[in-house]
């Protein structure tokens, strides 16, 4: 009987730290991410923004944000497992800055529910990918 409780809770523990993969991005969202970045380059990936706005941010889908600094630079966020359920509904991402203001790798972001005010997820930022206009 213990050993039946004791696989019971394993299987528990590990349901809870299982990640899902993320599931393809919708047209709709493939469309308005293709135009955002069009005519633009991708950089090398930098750990940490210079600085940034929260109005020039774009939610793609739980699993990209943009983050514009002017009309020639955007910053791509992919963050590692998704941020769920920012992509759906109406919901914001609030972010905390500490130190030099900027958002970084390994910053944790909050989802809320913009009626409620509750938390309704979170999810850290992995790098930021600079996109430039391209140069002729």
């Amino acid at each position: 009987m213990r050993s039946a409780a004791l696989i019971i809770l394993a299987a528990a523990v590990s349901a809870c730290g299982a990640t899902t993969a993320a599931g393809p991005r919708s047209a709709k969202a493939e469309t308005k991410l293709q135009d955002a970045l069009r005519g633009k380059v991708a950089g090398a990936p930098i750990s940490c923004l210079p600085s940034y706005r929260a109005s020039d941010m774009v939610v793609i889908d739980d699993n990209t944000i943009l983050f514009k600094d002017g009309s020639n630079l955007v910053y791509r966020q992919d963050p590692p497992g998704g941020c769920s359920p920012l992509g759906r509904g109406y919901y914001t991402l609030v972010t905390k800055t500490i130190g030099s203001g900027g958002l970084c790798r390994g910053d944790i972001a909050r989802v809320v529910d913009l009626s409620s005010h509750f938390t309704v997820g979170s999810c850290a930022f992995g790098d930021f990918i600079p996109y430039r206009t391209a140069t002729r």
